[in-house]
């Protein structure tokens, strides 16, 4: 998301405006059209120098009227929405400042934040790689196979149980018992594929 910012590791003591690329890039092609990369076209002409944040690709802006010289209780982007569209801006509601500390304890407490998160998450994932597959999936598998034909179920099937030991489904054998022998993750990507096809 697009906002202002500071971040002593990438930015120093300066404060920047982070865009959001994409975001960026839909507004110069919706009101510019020039085809050009709106950063050189006319971010850079305008006067806004632009900050690379390490190796990640995210960047931050300063310059003139939106970093430099502003109130920082009332910081909009209006002059870059000017810069890139060619119109005034006319932001109604004024952006706060996103600080981020990456001092070694900040680190240690966004970590643990993340593992706290993320691990049971992870845990689960991979118990759905060798759990079998619910009663609810194969239900739902049975159905779908019925909406989309034999024909569609087993390419799917074909394409799901890729890499593993789990054999394809035999010629007179039923949708469900072929279902049962998925795992719970498997079982999932079947489920996802046959709904695009439903």
């Amino acid at each position: 998301m697009s906002g202002f910012a500071r971040d002593p590791k990438y930015y120093g003591d300066r404060l920047v405006y982070e865009p959001l690329e994409r975001k960026w890039a839909g507004y110069h092609a919706q009101h510019c059209g020039c085809g050009r990369n709106w950063l050189e076209a006319h971010a850079i002409p305008a006067g806004f120098t632009v900050i690379p944040r390490g190796r990640t690709g995210y960047y931050g802006l300063v310059g003139p009227g939106l970093t430099e010289g502003v109130d920082e209780e009332k910081l909009t982007a209006d002059v870059v929405w000017e810069a890139v569209t060619g119109k005034p801006g006319a932001q109604t509601w004024y952006e706060s400042v996103h600080i981020t500390c990456r001092s070694p304890e900040a680190e240690a407490v966004r970590k643990a934040e993340n593992e706290r998160i993320y691990a049971p998450r992870r845990e689960r994932a991979e118990k759905a790689k060798t759990e079998p597959a619910t009663e609810a999936q194969v239900k739902y598998l049975i159905t779908l196979a019925e909406k989309v034909g034999k024909e569609r179920f087993d390419a799917e099937f074909a394409k799901v149980i890729k890499g593993s030991d789990i054999a394809p489904r035999a010629p007179q054998q039923r949708c469900a018992t072929a279902a049962k022998r998925l795992t719970k993750a498997r079982a999932r990507k079947l489920i996802t594929a046959l709904v695009g096809h439903d």
